[in-house]
Parts: C-alpha cells; structure tokens; sequence
C-alpha cells in the first residue's frame, strides 16, 4: 500500500501508539481518521496534524457508532485503504486475592469486550468498506494493523484477563487474513513489549526504570514512534501477511 495518498483508521489514535502512528502516517502523506472516546484528546491531535486528519468519537464495540467512523472515512476521504487498531484497555487482577475474593466477573468481561471483540468489530466493517475498493496493481485493496501484545505470550500474574484478550487477537491474525486473502486485504498484527505510552508513564520513575532494565536490548521502553514505524511497515510491504511480529527488544515476561 502506499500510504502517500491512502486514508487510514487509527483507533485509540489520541494518544500513546495509535496517535504515533496517525502521526507517522500524516508526515508520510497520509490521512488519517482518529477514532477515540469523547474524552481522549483525539480531536486535540487531529487538529494538530491539520486538514490530512479528522477526529470521529466512537466505542470499538459499538457497532453503530464504529459504522459511522468507517463511513466518515470513505466520505472525506474518497476511500479506506488500511486500519491500525490501537484501542485497548489493561485493567489488571488475579483470579482470586489475597483475601480470597473472586475476580468480578464484570473486569474480566470489559477487557475481553474493549480489547477482543472491539478489536473484531471494527476489523470487519472496515474490512466491507475495503472490499468496495479498486485494486492496486498488486491486486491489494486494503491493509489491516492489530496491536496484540507479548502479555499474549508470557502474561504475568494479575493480567489473565488481559492475556487473554491479546491472545485472542493474535490467535484470530491468521484466520482473519485467510478470509480475506481473496479480496486482497491483508493483515498483520504487533505484539508490543514495554513501551512508554500514558499508562506506564504514570508509573513512579524507579518502575519505569526497573522495566527499562529488564529489557535485553536496548535496555530502556520503546517510543511510540517505534511502533508507529513498525505499523506503516507493514502497511507497505506487501509481503507481510498473516503474521504475528513481536516488537520487544528480546523481552520474555518474567510471572511478575
């Protein structure tokens, strides 16, 4: 795909990855339609990025609301030719506590809900608006991002939930590509190690360097822009399809 040109979704795009990315993809001339909650500052990064970007509030699992993104996108923009799904939420638990109370059943829910089924919900109504498409001289109508994570892999005590739900999408990757394969849509998905998005800078500055240590190499968390490279990437390689990369520094998850 060439992304000069090309509009692109970005959802969670008001901060940490998905707006590195939209970001990336602006300065590489691109558009980009920033969905987020009303209470991100995606319309703040939006206008920051100038005409090439819109802001469009929306809930990844509301169907209606994320219909309306994707409509938005082929209307201003004339088409959708790819999709980076940066939206998600970490809420952490352990299965039963220390005083012997079970995980409300609600947390586990809302994490599998946001981070799975959201992350399905706006893959498949892009992907019907990709469809409609001309295709590229490569036969290539459209490209599909997903942000899994290595918490998939190696999750630590207190995210089974979280593990879960990243698991879900990268077990999803390559029978999603296969669907799609025929239509020329293709689909990767990133499995993110420590980065330094909001949630981890809000950590004190001893755990976000004791995190830092424990990456092999480099030996700090990764920037945003990182990812946001890894993501145009693949939305410019053609070859890459159906796969899940890890972007880690060669971190493996110790249980805590």
């Amino acid at each position: 795909m060439e992304i000069r040109g090309s509009a692109v979704l970005v959802t969670g795009g008001g901060s940490g990855l998905g707006e590195a990315t939209a970001r990336e993809i602006v300065a590489r001339g691109g558009r980009a339609l920033i969905l987020d909650l009303g209470r991100s500052k995606g319309a703040e990064v939006a206008k920051s990025l100038g005409p090439a970007a819109l802001f469009a509030e929306a809930d990844v699992t509301n169907e209606g609301q994320v219909a309306a993104a994707v409509d938005r996108a082929v209307s201003e923009f004339g088409a959708l030719r790819g999709l980076v799904s940066c939206a998600g939420i970490g809420t952490p638990g352990r299965v039963v506590d220390k005083k012997g109370e079970p995980l409300a059943l609600a947390i586990f829910q809302k994490v599998i809900e946001v981070n799975l089924v959201g992350t399905f919900n706006v893959i498949r109504l892009a992907a019907a608006r990709m469809l409609a498409n001309e295709p590229a001289a490569s036969g290539e109508r459209g490209v599909i991002v997903n942000t899994a994570s290595i918490a998939a892999f190696e999750g630590q005590i207190g995210q089974a939930a979280y593990a879960a739900s990243k698991g879900g999408v990268v077990g999803m990757t390559l029978p999603i590509a296969r669907d799609l394969a025929g239509a020329g849509i293709r689909v990767c998905t990133i499995a993110p190690g420590l980065f330094g998005t909001p949630m981890l800078m809000g950590l004190p500055q001893p755990a976000r360097e004791a995190l830092a240590a424990s990456i092999p190499f480099p030996p700090r968390l990764g920037d945003p822009a990182e990812y946001a490279a890894l993501a145009c990437h693949i939305l410019e390689n053609t070859m890459l399809n159906g796969e899940v990369i890890r972007l880690d520094g060669a971190l493996r998850m110790a249980p805590r």
